[in-house]
This record gives C-alpha cells, sequence and structure tokens, in this order.
C-alpha cells in the first residue's frame, strides 16, 4: 500500500516513546484526522511494517480503539503491539495486506464495484452481532439534525421538515464500528482483508452505522449507483435485520452535514439533492 509524502506539520514519530517497537524508517503519511505513518521498524527481533497513530484531533480515542481491538479478538482488526502507558499518546498497528476499493478501482479497470458490494454489507452485519461489555458511542454533531437555519439558506427547508417528522424511534443498541467506510477498509484478491480506526466504537445505532458506511464521500468513485447501495443492503440483510426507512433516514440527516462543508464541490452538492429529492418529497 503506497501513502503519499508528508502534507502537513505532524508529531515526530521518532520521539514517541516506545516500549516494544524500535522506528527506523517512515514510509508513507496516509490523510487522516490524527497524525498517521506508514513506518517499518523492529519488533520482537524482526522486521516489521506499522501503522503509527498519534492523537491529534480532539476526539481522539486511542485508548477506546487499543480495549475494543484487544475485546474483539476479531482476525480482520489490526493487531496493536505498542502503545504508550496510558494509551492516550499513540499505538502501533502491524500493517494488515490489501489496499482501499478505490485504489483497487482506479489501478484495475476490469474491477467493478459491484463485485465487492455483497460481502462489503455481510461484513458490518456480521461486526454487528458481536457480543460483549462496550461502552456507548461517543455523541458527533452527525447524530443530530443541523439548525433549521442552515437549510433555510440552501433552499433546503423540505428537508429540514423530513428530519423533524421522520425521526425513527429507538432501536436495540449494538455493537458499532463507527466509522466503517472505504477508507477504514482494505481488500485482497476481492475479499475483505482488514477493518481498521475502531476508535469511535462502542454500542448505538445499527442503522446510522449502515447509513455511514452507504453515504457517498467527495470524490469517491463507488457507491455512485443504487445498485451498488442495494447490493450492499443485500447482503447485510442476509445475515442480519434492519429498518430501511432508519437507513434513508440517518443518510439524509448525515448528507445535511456533508452537504454544509463542501459548497466549494458544486457536482457533489447536486448529488445530494437530488437523493434529498428522491427521499424526502
Amino acid at each position: 500500500m503506497k501513502h503519499p509524502d508528508q502534507w502537513r506539520e505532524t508529531v515526530d514519530p521518532f520521539s514517541l516513546p516506545y516500549r516494544n517497537f524500535s522506528l527506523t524508517q517512515v514510509i508513507g503519511y496516509p490523510h487522516a484526522g490524527n497524525d498517521v505513518f506508514q513506518a517499518r521498524g523492529e519488533y520482537q527481533g524482526r522486521t516489521v511494517d506499522v501503522f503509527i497513530k498519534a492523537a491529534r484531533q480532539t476526539g481522539a480515542d486511542i485508548e477506546n480503539e487499543i480495549r475494543t481491538i484487544s475485546a474483539l479478538e476479531l482476525d480482520l482488526a489490526p493487531q496493536i503491539i505498542d502503545h504508550d502507558e496510558k494509551k492516550q499518546l499513540f499505538s502501533v498497528s502491524l500493517a494488515k495486506p490489501g489496499e482501499r476499493l478505490s485504489t483497487i478501482l482506479a489501478q484495475n479497470k476490469d474491477e467493478y464495484s459491484l463485485d465487492y458490494m455483497y460481502e462489503y454489507g455481510q461484513t458490518l452485519a456480521r461486526l454487528h452481532s458481536t457480543q460483549g461489555d462496550f461502552p456507548p458511542v461517543k455523541d458527533r454533531r452527525f447524530f443530530h439534525v443541523p439548525d433549521k437555519s442552515f437549510f433555510q439558506e440552501a433552499d433546503l427547508t423540505y428537508v429540514y421538515d423530513y428530519l423533524l417528522t421522520n425521526q425513527p424511534m429507538p432501536g436495540v443498541p449494538c455493537f458499532c464500528h463507527g466509522d466503517f467506510h472505504y477508507a477504514n477498509i482494505l481488500w485482497e484478491n476481492r475479499h475483505l482483508s482488514a477493518i481498521l480506526d475502531f476508535e469511535l466504537s462502542g454500542m448505538g445505532c445499527r442503522e446510522f452505522d449502515i447509513a455511514w458506511a452507504l453515504i457517498l464521500r467527495p470524490g469517491q468513485q463507488f457507491l455512485t449507483t443504487t445498485q451498488e447501495l442495494e447490493r450492499f443492503l443485500e447482503g447485510y440483510g442476509s445475515l442480519a435485520a434492519f429498518r430501511r426507512s432508519a437507513v434513508e433516514y440517518y443518510m439524509v440527516q448525515i448528507y445535511s452535514h456533508f452537504y454544509r462543508f463542501t459548497g466549494d464541490e458544486p457536482a457533489y452538492q447536486d448529488h445530494l439533492r437530488k437523493f434529498f429529492e428522491k427521499v424526502c418529497r
């Protein structure tokens, strides 16, 4: 997996207080909210490729990620091999095999995103079946409807009305990844090979977690069609029940926030308006 060169000022990864790992080389700087480094070093007498995550953003919760991965015992989750004593500043995990789907599709024109969607949905359903003692997911702005003034200024008052009158009843909480989308999912040989970034995980709403996975991000080259979305939901539904109306509701709510900070991308906003028209009218 190839990651970009340094694109912003970061903490010096060589200055972190490693206990079990010795850093020898930084290979790349993945785009992320926290400072993340693709790196190489020594661990238990062998050279290993790793990802180092250092807390940067206010909502960083490295301790939750370490605790969750330890409790999950999930082969798809990365193995954490080092962290600071308080589990708050940084973590080091062994690199998992695979590439992001966006990279695979860009490099090979013979690959079709629709072929990946069924397993994509099934994997999230399996994750939602996880049993254990997990804390509630942390509150996020995406869990709430934006102020009415935003919808009025954007000429989307009908979307605000939809969100006020169609709010789903609370469902039974399940374990949620919290950030299950293409940037945190790796694939190898057409099968899902890794799930990354468990900082936001905990007990929460399955339909919101599904909606977050289905959201089209700016520049994303898949999940652009109804067929892909339906195939994802078909995969999910093969293993677990969900409320479709609630998924659509949370997609509208999340997209409302995305609309707010993509004013410089009119084509993307046009896609969102079409989605609003389809669901909210």
